[in-house]
């Protein structure tokens, strides 16, 4: 049996009042997700362990069943595995986005839409000012970047941007969580600071104020972490032999890789609300057909979600519903090695808070054979009456896998 995992990045949410007490998943018309819940059977998973930030890296490598007490590392160097980025054993990787600072707040975490092509001339400008042999700007994708200190220490207090929109930037910057890691983080605040006095009259940016587009007059880093030691999917689960990752983000190429799947790239696909669908859904066709594995990963919920945009997140919870799970079901149904599909987010990211809560997920599956559970639509409330329960850790990619 081939295994695809389609993945709602932040889909989840809470209950919103002007949606009649409703939350997007229980309002949206998502008939192929309700379909997927009506002929399988469905849970609620806790991704976020006790005791760890509910962040993406966590929640995603979670629900491919790794263990964060033995493998958390942070962003940071997931991020440099994505763009090939290889690390010392005393790099210290860190996420490095660029964000908008405005009259001394945190603005966003994205500089609302920043192009890839924008970026690289800051990072490339900031690595000539700012970079040595000990510190290295490397681009990533749109607002999402590295930043790798040779012998940095990572026992740092270092606040993600998209969890303080509004918040004075002077009261979120990187402490030490031990005295050894003073020395570093006051290095990644003094950086910080050189960042704002040179980002703000770049040509870029200037231009972008002009045209009434937010600045990306600011570094901010977080996520450190060491290179992480993760045991190669294939390795856990002998019936992945060809495994795959389809994603826009560069912290979901990084897990792919260390998880040991092919990462492939979409044209078109762009992180946000206006990511190439159909793009997506084909490759992730393509690579069941040629593979025994499939992570497909959407992030445009997320980002609409740290946006606050109640009607952008429901648009593109049916966009994945319509444009990606509905190709994808249809595609594989009469294949005849049969196919077992997961649809489920990796964490909520509610539009009433703006940044991800550990709150635990609905979850469903289908495959050939199985025998339903009276579960008929796909939303938080309804995934609490499935036969799954509640399950934790690894529990659900191997109860995925062993069919």
């Amino acid at each position: 049996m081939k295994h695809i995992i389609i993945l709602g990045d932040g889909m989840a949410d809470w209950k919103i009042p002007a949606l009649g007490d409703k939350t997007l998943l229980q309002y949206a018309r998502i008939p192929n997700m309700d379909k997927i819940a009506r002929m399988g059977r469905s849970g609620m998973l806790q991704t976020v362990p006790d005791g760890f930030h509910p962040g993406s890296e966590v929640a995603n490598s979670s629900i491919l069943g790794y263990d964060q007490s033995k493998v958390y590392e942070g962003r940071g160097p997931l991020e440099a595995a994505s763009i090939g980025v290889e690390l010392a054993d005393d790099d210290l990787a860190m996420r490095c986005n660029l964000i908008c600072v405005e009259e001394g707040n945190i603005k966003n975490h994205s500089c609302g839409r920043l192009e890839t092509e924008e970026a690289d001339v800051l990072i490339r400008f900031l690595q000539e000012k700012l970079g040595s042999e000990r510190i290295h700007f490397y681009t990533g994708v749109q607002y999402r970047h590295l930043l790798v200190i040779k012998g940095g220490n990572k026992h740092l207090r270092c606040t993600p941007p998209h969890d303080v929109p509004g918040v004075p930037f002077q009261t979120c910057m990187v402490e030490a969580e031990i005295p050894e890691a003073q020395e570093t983080a006051d290095l990644l605040n003094r950086l910080i600071m050189d960042s704002q006095q040179l980002l703000a009259g770049h040509p870029l940016n200037l231009r972008r104020k002009a045209e009434g587009r937010d600045p990306a007059n600011s570094i901010w880093p977080w996520g450190g972490g060491n290179r992480p030691a993760m045991t190669p999917l294939t390795t856990t689960y002998p019936q992945i032999k060809k495994g795959a990752v389809i994603t826009a983000v560069d912290l979901m190429r990084g897990i792919g890789r260390y998880a040991g799947l092919q990462v492939i790239d979409v044209e078109g696909a762009t992180g946000l609300f206006d990511t190439n669908y159909e793009g997506k859904a084909q490759a992730a066709i393509e690579a069941l057909g040629s593979g025994d594995f499939v992570y497909l990963h959407v992030e445009a919920s997320d980002e609409a979600g740290h946006e606050g945009d109640v009607e952008l997140k429901l648009q593109t919870i049916e966009n994945l519903d319509r444009r990606i799970i509905g190709p994808v079901t249809e595609a594989v149904k009469d294949w005849d090695e049969p196919v077992a599909i997961a649809v489920l987010p990796d964490h909520p990211t509610p539009c009433a808070h703006r940044t991800h809560t550990s709150d635990p997920v609905p979850f469903t599956v289908y495959y050939p054979g199985i025998e339903a559970d009276d579960v008929l639509t796909f939303d938080e409330d309804a995934a609490k009456g499935g036969s799954y329960g509640l399950l934790h850790g690894d529990e659900f990619i191997r109860e995925f896998m062993k069919h």
